[in-house]
């Protein structure tokens, strides 16, 4: 494995070797990023994950979540348009926005693009932006839980801007924040020699690590360097006691006694937590008319 870039993408500066040897960090703006590798498609990758599981365990807070995010898109699309959704995955937000915008998936993953196909959804195999005609165009592109695993931000920023609609077109960004209070415990447990929570929250080891953590303001900095304007904030809820402990465990190598440990602490601290730094947010930003080129 080798560093995706040794400047931070953001601010420019200087990244420095974080808490594992695969972990990078910028001490300027705080980005931090990984070298880990995506083996999407491969079997042996696959095998570690119960899809049902996982599916089961995060169904109810992401479909919770994009309600949320699409009465912020609402807001500023009124009248609807045509939405892309990247890597789409189960479809869940597909659905949740068809009613109002013309949607269209795009998935990378084959076993989930046939599930998703299965259901009569409107899905396209393949990455963003490849999988796209040049001359398409949305009102709405967005990545949900899929832009901190894409390895060139920049280069995605601009095909983005390339790809929406000229009047109003908008980039929807919900992901992990470096912010989050279970993202900063588990950094502190890595430090003192217990990684195993800091690994899973990277997916390391998993079909599509993530490469990336943002925080709002990083992010918003990296937006704007990229011809957006940045239209709304938000946290997003990051666990509900529903599927908690399928969600835990569908994948990592900690032993059962473990994640029994995890589920207990999360339950009985779930009262405390929303009131704490959410490790999930998102970012609404609006296409600038500035050339990107």
């Amino acid at each position: 494995m080798k560093i995706i870039s040794e400047i931070c993408p953001v601010c420019h500066s200087r990244l420095t070797v974080g808490v594992l040897t695969w972990h990078f960090v910028c001490k300027q703006c705080r980005y931090e990023c990984s070298n880990l590798e995506p083996t999407i498609n491969t079997h042996s990758s696959h095998e570690l994950i119960d899809e049902a599981a996982r599916e089961a365990g995060l169904r109810d807070t992401r479909l919770s979540n994009y309600k949320k995010i699409l009465r912020s898109i609402k807001l500023l699309k009124p009248d609807g348009g045509r939405l892309l959704d990247v890597g789409c995955a189960h479809g869940w937000f597909l659905e949740s926005a068809q009613n109002d915008f013309n949607v269209m998936g795009l998935e990378p993953e084959k076993r989930a693009f046939d599930a998703t196909t299965r259901r009569g959804l409107s899905v396209r195999f393949g990455y963003f932006p490849a999988a796209l005609d040049d001359e398409e165009k949305f009102d709405v592109i967005v990545f949900n839980d899929v832009i901190e695993h894409i390895p060139d931000m920049a280069k995605t920023l601009k095909s983005c801007h390339r790809f929406l609609a000229t009047t109003g077109g908008l980039l929807v960004l919900n992901l992990p924040s470096s912010d989050g209070i279970f993202y900063k415990l588990s950094k502190l447990l890595c430090h003192f020699g217990f990684c195993g929570f800091f690994e899973r929250l990277w997916q390391k080891d998993l079909p599509s690590p993530h490469l990336h953590y943002f925080n709002v303001d990083n992010l918003s900095y990296l937006l704007i360097d990229g011809n957006f304007e940045v239209k709304a904030k938000s946290q997003l809820s990051t666990v509900n006691l529903s599927g908690l402990y399928k969600r835990i465990s569908y994948a990592g190598n900690l032993s059962t006694f473990a994640y029994k440990l995890v589920y207990v602490g999360v339950a009985l601290g779930l009262p405390i937590i929303k009131f704490l730094p959410s490790d999930i947010i998102c970012i609404i930003a609006e296409k600038e008319l500035r050339s990107v080129e």
